[in-house]
């Protein structure tokens, strides 16, 4: 860990401290007993900010500091089962259709590439209207893990051509290892620091999906997230009310989370260039 830190350039190090803050928020301060921040006229509304309430209260009388929170926490683990479904998925897809070829790889190819080409946005407004209004974080997820997966299916395809006729992996076909097999033991170890790296940027651009759906008025409306939570302050005028914190917060938790994120992605790539002496 000290020969990680010492190597790691500035970005990575700056990315790693503001994300590893925004978990610590989403899943540790999450789960200190409190009140259920989406129940209305919880407190006094309109409130300023104070040692009760350090960023104030909302129009409808909810805690912005908790809602905040519950925002993070709602956002991060969109984001992380997006990428971890999206990832995994598209990882293995790709592997297989790079190394089995023939039939297989153009039937698997014709499924990504339609994926690809197909416009998400409507395919989503469609989905949320579908939900009328009422969704949990896991089908929001699931929603946008429909797309998150091929992409990296196409790229690490490639990987897979490039790899499947190498002399290791010949010896393994003739010790009698099946296609999983030789898939997962042999190829997927190659393809791990481009999966992390993947990873990342998934995450960031599920809660970048998320949000703009939120903002439009197109997230379901019971999901209390960043995009949410800003929709919700423009709704109820919060800015002409003069209530700052409360659409403030999200928009600065949200530019801080992506800042932090990519900042995280770029320099652990940086961090693998000089790891691998290029």
């Amino acid at each position: 860990m000290k020969k990680f830190w010492k190597v790691a350039n500035f970005r990575l190090k700056a990315g790693l401290i503001c994300t590893a803050v925004f978990v610590i928020i989403g899943f540790v301060v999450y789960y200190i007993p409190h009140i259920n921040p989406f129940t209305f006229n919880t407190y006094e509304p309109k409130l300023g900010a104070s040692a009760a309430h350090w960023l104030g209260t909302t129009s409808m009388g909810q805690d912005v500091v908790w809602l905040l929170i519950e925002a993070i926490h709602n956002s991060l683990l969109i984001g992380l089962i997006v990428a971890l479904i999206g990832t995994v998925v598209g990882v293995l897809v790709g592997l297989l259709a790079g190394f089995v070829g023939g039939v297989v790889d153009r039937i698997l190819m014709i499924i990504t590439d339609t994926f690809v080409v197909i416009p998400q946005l409507p395919i989503l407004i469609l989905m949320t209207a579908l939900m009328k209004g009422g969704s949990t974080v896991i089908l929001m997820a699931l929603v946008l893990a429909m797309f998150a997966w091929a992409w990296p299916s196409r790229q690490i395809r490639s990987m897979a051509l490039t790899m499947k006729e190498r002399d290791f992996i010949q010896v393994a076909k003739f010790s009698g290892e099946g296609t999983l097999q030789i898939v997962v033991t042999e190829i997927l170890p190659y393809a791990l620091t481009w999966s992390l790296s993947n990873f990342m940027n998934a995450v960031l651009s599920a809660i970048g999906s998320e949000s703009s759906l939120a903002v439009l008025g197109l997230s379901p409306g019971n999901l209390v997230s960043l995009g949410n939570m800003i929709q919700w302050a423009r709704n109820y005028n919060a800015i002409f009310n003069q209530q700052y914190l409360w659409i403030g917060a999200p928009i600065v938790a949200t530019v801080i989370l992506f800042i932090g994120l990519f900042m995280l992605i770029t320099g652990y790539n940086d961090y693998l260039q000089v790891k691998r002496g290029r």
